[in-house]
């Protein structure tokens, strides 16, 4: 293992700011792996050091194949969660909505910029990623379509769903479609709240990077226990029901994500915080597995609290 600099900058205010790669092997670039981003993203961070750990343990037992390179950047956004932003501090910008990068413009088009150039020429990109929306998905990979895609490879992570999404406009400026552009085959990985950092809710994702890494050829054989996966479902995010807030309230959740519901069963009930009476009652509009779950113990009106497969 090597543990690299991958981009640095000086702060007027603060230590110099540092993205740090872990490499393993030498030789074709064959895969790359960005954990957080954003300052909220400590699971994400957590995975790619358990990660981390499990790569230089299996280097020490020659059960890396020869001839390929991995790399891991654990967190691309220190400076934010040194101080619990989920933005740059500064300015509130977002470094994943910042690529390619300029490495003459803004400071996250900076960062983005340096994080970009050590990662851009690997064969396969993989995202430890979050979502707007603050809750739980069932873990899943997704992948936006630019022409470029390749569903086939995303199955061998064995994760129980494959999301594809149409690209809107913001996504010109992500990783994920600046990685597919660029020609790498492009991943982002959904698991679980952002705050989960306990080894129960991250060791699936560890195991599934584990189990790609296994079945791209390299790695050796892997235990069985990383080795079950699910026969991929691929669907397209469009299909995905959205279930809004019909009232603002206190929220309380009747199902979780991947629960199984019927047509008619209750999902949610939004209570009132003044008189502790029912608002309103959210029920399944279909039979489907819930995708998506709010996780705030507030709703407000219009806010997502559903998706449903």
């Amino acid at each position: 293992m090597i543990k690299d600099l991958i981009f640095s900058m000086e702060s007027p205010y603060r230590d110099t700011f540092r993205i740090w790669g872990y490499r393993f092997g030498s030789g074709e670039k064959s895969l790359a792996i960005v954990g957080a981003m954003r300052g909220d993203e400590v699971k994400q961070q957590f995975i790619c050091a358990q990660l981390v750990a499990a790569l230089k343990e299996l280097e020490s037992q020659g059960k890396l194949i020869e001839g390929h390179e991995i790399l891991v950047i654990p967190s691309a956004n220190p400076f934010s969660m040194n101080i619990g932003k989920r933005f740059w501090a500064l300015d509130g910008t977002d470094i994943n909505r910042m690529f390619p990068g300029y490495d003459l413009g803004e400071t996250t088009q900076r960062i983005a910029s340096g994080l970009f150039e050590a990662i851009k020429e690997y064969r396969y990109g993989i995202q430890m990623a979050s979502s707007y929306m603050s809750g739980n998905y069932v873990p899943h990979v997704r992948i936006t379509k630019t022409g470029f895609e390749d569903v086939d490879t995303a199955r061998l992570f064995g994760l129980p769903y494959v999301s594809l999404r149409d690209p809107k406009p913001f996504d010109t400026v992500m990783l994920n479609y600046n990685w597919q552009i660029w020609s790498t085959k492009a991943y982002s990985l959904y698991g679980g709240k952002n705050d989960d950092v306990t080894r129960h809710g991250s060791r699936q994702m560890v195991d599934t990077l584990l189990r790609f890494i296994n079945r791209c050829g390299l790695s050796e054989t892997l235990p069985n226990a990383v080795s079950l996966a699910y026969e991929s479902l691929v669907i397209d995010d469009a299909e995905l029901v959205k279930i809004n807030a019909p009232a603002a309230g206190i929220l309380q959740n009747l199902v979780k994500a991947g629960d199984t519901v019927v047509a008619g069963q209750p999902l949610a009930r939004i209570i009132d915080p003044y008189e502790n009476t029912t608002l309103a009652q959210v029920d399944a509009p279909r039979d489907g597995v819930v995708f998506y779950t709010l996780n705030k113990p507030l709703a407000l009106q219009h806010t997502p609290l559903f998706e449903i497969y």
